[in-house]
């Protein structure tokens, strides 16, 4: 009689590959049925930049002399691409705060106890930030032409100009699951508002640096954001004159390297932080 030896279970790198795909996609999943479920929390976070271009194109863009051409002039041109911009930059605060509810839920501590890979919740949360987001764009950009924006750059051009600025949502996610990880409760996520505020408006988003105070102009010229705003803008064929400072004079270069900084600090932060909870 013999006695069948159990096959221990596939320890390749191919194996383990597979399975934090799948891990990766069971999170992904789980957030747009999440999603799905509760629409409303799309819609608020939608709502936000869509009021935010109705208030600044209708309220205060005739006043803005951003060309030294008269108040108002070409001011659609100069204002969408930031507001494209500051959507993806303000972004990062419903990722915190979706973290936030997931952990304060129990959610989290559920997908720890599993035998999944440890960067499941992290990158996945990404994943499907990532995708949120361009959702976010593509309804903003409706919106934008519906108000008599165009994009005069080619389409390829066009396409990077939105890629880059999916670009920006996706290094600031992280910095969003580190927060939302960090703060104990969704109270507290939903006071980062304070500090995703002034990151978003001290910018070239809505006025260029050089009409504000040097020591601000400096601040704005070198956020993030503005580098972002003022690249989309050039290859959306809506340059404006800028600056001589290098992020203004090479803003493509700055608007790629930035993200790239930004990920190298604050993902293997999130990774950490998540490996850490509970200790």
């Amino acid at each position: 009689m013999t006695t069948a030896i159990p096959t221990l279970p596939d320890d390749t790198l191919g194996y383990r590959l597979k399975w934090t795909i799948h891990d990766y996609r069971a999170i992904v999943g789980q957030e747009f049925v999440h999603l799905y479920r509760q629409p409303a929390n799309f819609a608020w976070q939608l709502g936000f930049p869509i009021v935010m271009v109705l208030l600044f194109v209708y309220v205060f863009g005739s006043a803005m002399d951003v060309t030294g051409q008269g108040a108002g002039v070409d001011y659609v041109a100069f204002a969408m691409p930031g507001m494209f911009a500051m959507t993806m930059a303000f972004g990062f605060m419903n990722t915190a705060w979706a973290v936030a509810e997931a952990k304060e839920k129990g959610f989290i501590d559920r997908v720890r106890s599993m035998p999944m890979a440890s960067s499941a919740v992290v990158v996945g949360r990404n994943i499907a930030d990532t995708l949120h987001a361009a959702v976010d764009l593509g309804v903003l950009a409706v919106i934008a032409l519906i108000i008599g924006w165009r994009s005069d750059g080619t389409f390829l051009e066009t396409l990077a100009a939105f890629g880059l600025l999916l670009w920006l949502r996706f290094a600031l996610i992280w910095v969003g699951v580190w927060l939302g990880l960090l703060v104990k409760n969704v109270e507290q996520a939903g006071s980062l508002f304070a500090v995703a505020f002034p990151f978003g408006m001290i910018s070239s988003v809505f006025t260029p640096p050089e009409l504000m105070p040097d020591w601000l102009g400096t601040i704005a010229v070198w956020n993030p954001v503005s580098a972002t705003a003022t690249a989309v803008r050039e290859l959306f064929g809506n340059p404006l004159p800028v600056g001589d400072a290098w992020p203004e004079q090479h803003a493509i270069t700055a608007a790629l390297i930035a993200p790239v900084l930004i990920s190298a600090i604050f993902l293997p932060l999130a990774v950490r932080r998540f490996r850490n909870l509970g200790r």
